[in-house]
């Protein structure tokens, strides 16, 4: 399952909302990868998820696989969108 979102945070995916991300999927059984300008990164890790450099208005796809992604997604955009991080596509 993927899902695309637009970054409307004013500093991108930076260490704040990386960290709020990472926060909140961490629990999560399934696998889950944040993908920007063609790189995959886990997005359970901060680390990889800062490295990408994900600027302000920027589409961003989430995707995942595992027993427990619908409970993922609706977390993963209840973040997005209550932290002013991003909206979905």
């Amino acid at each position: 399952m993927k899902k695309m979102y637009k970054i409307t945070s004013p500093e991108g995916i930076h260490a704040r909302p990386a960290a709020l991300l990472v926060t909140a999927v961490t629990p999560f059984e399934s696998d889950i990868q944040l993908t920007y300008k063609g790189k995959s990164v886990n997005l359970k890790s901060i680390m990889g998820v800062m490295s990408l450099g994900v600027t302000p208005g920027s589409i961003v796809e989430i995707s995942a696989a595992g027993p427990d992604i619908e409970k993922l997604f609706q977390t993963v955009t209840e973040i997005m969108v209550s932290k002013e991080i991003g909206e979905e596509c």
